[in-house]
């Protein structure tokens, strides 16, 4: 039987545009057409949202970004101009805001704007002073990179190759970046008339987390971590303190572990904080912290919810603390009073990951409790809403609704099952193709998320969508290992990865299986990252599948963990000693020591320059099945870092492959 290929199917939606009635799955040239909200910021008068409109642009391949404003009730909705980080001033007449590298500013009444800054090194993290006055932000200080000797000088003319580059660095590549430039990131206060920049932070230290201002507008509290033994106390953070004036810098914490995310309270009298004591484990909840302008009194405030929040808010009148925090797979906006009585106050934030169904997005808080924040579901990315205490929150952008209108997406349902394991409970969603039949027979993937500490959710995903249209079943869940269960489900792979996950996932097929609409001849599994490791970790546990793809994985523990640009965070956390005292345990959880027992047709699919799992990684398992005669194949993506699908097309490509693969070994039995 003739079927069409995704590339086929691809030059045809390239080639013959499709009726603007007709009501058609999702195509991948729909990926270009795909738009979605981010960083949404309320004024503080709670009438107006400004935020990140992301789109792609199909001749450069790139996402575009552009700063629109929306009114609270859903009208006057309008661009505002390029850029991005956009955030109110205190009393709402401004907005400051990146574009091209520099600080700019906006005027509401008049749509006048104004460069304020001439900077080498592109700025982030602005935070306005209480009275409107100033900008603080962070930026780059470089400074030359170490050298020996002086490198030769050319003749006039000459064309030599680069002098040599010397690196002593405990970490000095970054993927999404390559080799990081040498300096620090240090904290700058800058006047809104413009001028030049203060720098109030000092040393050979790292500040890249935004301050926050004391309400005298005499201080900035931040998180940093200048202990002397910064570079391999890595897991470490404090709170900090320092007058803008300059002098003493000040640590208010001092326990091990990462504290972070300061917010002072309106009356300058509390910080709140995000933190957790390092129990150098491979999962830790961070709870929200409080204590008192000086570093004393310190205390938990959310001890009742085990989850992991972030971005803590005062409100206005100081008695609550507005966060964020996940909880079974869904991104919440919830407020504690001082006391931990915790209350939810919006769901299914997110939609700024919109390949995959990962967690992302944010809100903001108006004076009067007002809420802003990026929203996401299953069959829609993210869009602005908006909402308040005691009131409905109500989604204010449609931004896709031109394009997904005129498509009929598979429908997304949620499953949980017991695992064979243990009988834990396990969370996932199937995604069935448009038009579904319960009484037909569908192939069937098996899509495993990365991380492995992190979380798939009911969230928008176009893969997931691109392998429904293309008639199969999808599964995607979240094993234990996974973030948004609390501390004891997120923590179980201590020491143990991959491990009874592997149970969780093959349960998961088995309670899809049984209702009656999968065929069991034609199960494919794939997953990127930690997903690529457990797939690669599956084909050598059995043969069920009839092809796989391994996406970007790590194949040998031991290599990976001293070559990869986090090399240093698997030491301890992970697996119980070092690769060269004790390589036993690195070579136990590694896919490459069950290699000898695959017989599953498997593609390795990675960026050319993957730092996170290096691209030797991928060649390993490569090497090993194509020496025994296994059917493998190595895709790369040329360009490509970690995240594959940076740009549309890369996106498009990556799933075109995976799909050509399955079907490459799809038998005939399937419909």
């Amino acid at each position: 039987m003739f079927r069409i290929t995704p590339l086929l199917a691809l030059a045809a939606a390239v080639a013959l545009p499709i009726p603007a009635a007709a009501q058609t799955p999702f195509q991948p040239m729909d990926v270009f057409q795909l738009e979605f909200a981010a960083d949404p910021q309320i004024s503080p008068d709670g009438a107006r949202v400004v935020y990140v409109r992301t789109s792609m642009d199909v001749m450069t391949d790139r996402q575009r970004t552009d700063l629109w404003i929306v009114d609270a009730d859903g009208s006057g909705h309008r661009r505002l101009s390029e850029g991005a980080s956009p955030r109110w001033s205190p009393d709402g007449t401004r907005i400051a805001y990146v574009a091209d590298g520099q600080i700019h500013l906006r005027w509401m009444d008049t749509g006048e704007t104004a460069t304020l800054t001439q900077l080498l090194e592109s700025p982030s993290g602005l935070r306005w002073s209480p009275d409107g006055d100033r900008i603080a932000f962070n930026m780059l200080v470089p400074h030359p990179p170490p050298q020996l000797v002086a490198p030769p000088k050319p003749p006039p003319g000459a064309e030599w190759a680069d002098p040599p580059i010397m690196e002593d660095r405990f970490k000095s590549r970054q993927d999404g970046i390559g080799y990081l430039d040498f300096g620090f990131n240090h904290i700058f206060v800058l006047s809104v008339e413009g001028g030049t920049p203060l720098q109030v932070t000092t040393g050979d230290f790292q500040h890249s987390s935004p301050a926050a201002w004391t309400p005298d507008g005499e201080h900035l509290v931040f998180s940093s971590n200048r202990n002397e033994n910064w570079e391999r106390d890595y897991r470490n953070s404090e709170i900090y303190i320092a007058r803008v004036a300059g002098g003493e810098i000040r640590a208010l914490t001092d326990r091990n572990g990462p504290d972070h995310s300061p917010a002072v309270s309106p009356d300058g009298s509390q910080i709140a904080f995000v933190g957790n004591e390092d129990r150098l484990r491979t999962y830790q909840v961070r709870r929200l912290q409080v204590m008192n302008l000086d570093g004393s009194g310190r205390r938990d405030v959310t001890t009742s919810l085990d989850r992991s929040v972030s971005d803590p808010m005062w409100a206005d009148d100081g008695h609550r603390i507005y966060f964020q925090y996940d909880d079974e797979g869904n991104r919440k906006v919830a407020f504690t009073t001082l006391d931990g009585e915790v209350a939810v106050l919006a769901e299914s934030v997110g939609g700024s990951s919109y390949g995959l169904p990962y967690a992302s997005g944010s809100f903001s808080i108006a004076r009067d409790g007002a809420f802003a924040l990026n929203q996401t579901r299953p069959d829609q990315p993210g869009e602005v809403a908006v909402g308040a205490p005691e009131a409905t929150v109500r989604r204010i952008t449609s931004l896709n609704e031109d394009l997904l209108g005129q498509r009929t997406l598979g429908e997304v349902e949620e499953i949980w099952w017991e695992s064979s394991a243990d009988g834990r409970r396990v969370q996932g969603w199937i995604v069935k193709p448009p038009g579904f039949d319960p009484e037909r027979k569908y192939p069937f993937i098996l899509e495993i998320h990365g991380g492995p500490i992190s979380h798939y959710g009911d969230r928008f995903s176009a893969e997931m969508q691109m392998f429904a249209a293309a008639g199969y079943v999808v599964l995607y869940s979240n094993p234990r290992g996974s973030t948004s269960y609390g501390e004891e489900f997120g923590d179980l792979l201590y020491h143990h990865y991959p491990g009874n996950d592997y149970d969780d996932l093959m349960s998961g097929v088995d309670a899809v299986v049984a209702r009656g609409y999968v065929d069991e001849d034609n199960l494919f599994v794939t997953g990127g990252s930690a997903g690529g490791i457990m797939t690669a970790w599956i084909v050598g546990k059995t043969d069920r599948f009839r092809a796989a793809v391994s996406e970007k994985p790590v194949i040998n523990w031991i290599s990976k963990t001293l070559t990869a640009d986090n090399w240093f965070n698997y030491f301890g956390n992970r697996y119980e000693g070092l690769p060269w005292e004790d390589p036993e345990p690195y070579w136990k959880f590694s896919p490459l020591s069950l290699v000898g027992n695959v017989t599953t047709p498997t593609m390795v699919l990675t960026g050319s320059l993957d730092l996170r799992t290096p691209l030797s990684e991928s060649y390993q398992f490569f090497h090993a099945l194509k020496f025994r005669g296994i059917d493998t194949a190595v895709v790369r993506i040329p360009g490509a870092f970690h995240n594959m699908s940076r740009r549309p097309s890369e996106l498009i490509a990556k799933v075109a492959n995976q799909i050509a693969w399955f079907e490459k070994y799809r038998t005939s039995s399937g419909n």
